[in-house]
């Protein structure tokens, strides 16, 4: 039976919000639990969870649409070989439905228990969405102290990250800096609430380790002297930044071991290589990804990254020119950084943090002698890759960085 999927209230004085973007594509599967969609209201950007399971047969609102009013059909979820009505009937909801949905979960909070009944075990149950309840088991939350604000008041993923960042704070105690000159307060940005949310779930979620290493540029350098003495013709200039591009697209094909994303179930290795590349914009920053970056050419890839890094600074990315990638890079040598170490962009599984080239003294053969070296840092999701394969897969970029000529061969 089709069933409509409705533009949720995601707080008791929301009226309508923008559907930011969908996370399901149209015939996709659909689990009770999984975020489908996210939705942006004037004070935050949140995720919506499925509390049915299904098909997603048609997608009724499309992204980005604005001032969609709360109770809408947004979308309508079918069975498996189900046909897909072109609309689907959503009942009104009153507002004696809409106190029931309020009270349910202050209902299920307070009634009495019945040496744990079936019935009892079964109401609370269908208030509590199967990712919400995993998260609150995994953090030590406790359920029945928190109250819902899904479909029904069921308690879903957003109630319980609030209890988490609410724990948090007064752990924390933070004081407002106190000033005596005028304060100037900027609203957050949509962007900077989202960059918070997923590098904060980054932290605390993935286990991260970190493998640091310094290269010797020399070599890498009179390469891209000479590379671009004859590419001046072609108006191309390639930078170090696409070389390391291409190294680490070359690394991760001849270990493809963190080319990798872990899920609760299973390991994904991805057999495209696909390089985000982190640039900074007014109010953040952003991935634009280079496609299978180790089949492509140097001028290829400095055709590309110079054309995303334009693109992304003047907001003008399609979705599929910065969603996805299998591994990040984020280069800060500009800069004149020594050394830093990023945080993993999620779902990737890694990170490799580039530092500025400098003059250091170095020892070779007993001797010592200057050198262009470069500090790199790797940063690792732990559940899906181990600290010796981090590091081995660090020495072999090293090796292609420092007898470069593989790149371009």
């Amino acid at each position: 039976m089709a069933t409509p999927i409705l533009m949720p209230a995601l707080s008791p004085t929301m009226k309508v919000g923008t559907l930011a973007r969908w996370l399901k594509k149209e015939g996709e599967s659909v689990t009770s639990g999984e975020v489908i969609a996210e939705i942006e209201t004037d004070k935050a950007t949140m995720e919506v969870e499925a509390v049915d399971e299904g098909i997603l047969g048609r997608i009724l609102v499309a992204e980005g649409t604005g001032d969609v009013a709360v109770n809408t059909p947004i979308a309508i979820l079918v069975e498996e070989g189900e046909v897909v009505p072109d609309t689907v009937d959503a009942a009104p909801v009153t507002s004696k439905q809409q106190n029931n949905i309020q009270s349910a979960p202050q209902k299920a909070e307070n009634a009495p228990s019945h040496n744990g009944s079936a019935k009892e075990s079964e109401e609370k149950r269908l208030f509590i969405s199967p990712l919400a309840r995993r998260i609150a088991r995994e953090r030590g939350v406790k359920l029945e102290n928190i109250k819902g604000s899904g479909p029904n008041g069921r308690i879903i993923k957003r109630d319980v990250d609030a209890v988490l960042v609410r724990d948090d704070t007064k752990t924390a105690k933070p004081e407002e800096t106190v000033s005596s000159g005028s304060v100037e307060r900027i609203k957050h940005s949509t962007m900077r609430k989202v960059i918070a949310r997923r590098l904060t779930e980054s932290k605390t979620q993935v286990p991260h380790f970190y493998v640091s290493t310094d290269i010797e540029l020399d070599a890498l350098l009179a390469l891209r002297s000479k590379l671009n003495a004859s590419l001046t013709n072609e108006n191309i200039k390639i930078s170090v930044n696409d070389l390391m591009i291409k190294a680490v697209a070359l690394a991760l094909r001849k270990m493809p071991g963190l080319n990798v994303q872990y899920t609760e179930t299973e390991m994904l290795h991805f057999e495209d290589i696909d390089i985000s590349m982190a640039v900074s914009i007014p109010d953040g920053l952003i991935t634009p990804i280079i496609r299978q970056a180790d089949k492509k050419s140097l001028k290829q890839i400095s055709r590309e990254a110079k054309d995303l890094a334009s693109r992304a600074r003047a907001n003008k990315l399609a979705p599929e020119e910065f969603q996805g990638g299998t591994f990040s890079i984020s280069n800060m040598g500009m800069f004149g950084v020594r050394d830093f170490g990023a945080i993993i962009n999620p779902p990737q599984a890694a990170i490799l943090a580039i530092a500025a080239g400098e003059k250091r003294a170095v020892v070779r053969h007993d001797q010592i002698v200057t050198a262009t070296v470069m500090t790199v840092t790797l940063s690792v999701d732990h559940r899906a890759v181990d600290g010796a394969l981090g590091a081995q897969w660090l020495n072999t970029l090293k090796d292609l960085v420092q007898n470069p000529y593989a790149l371009v061969l």
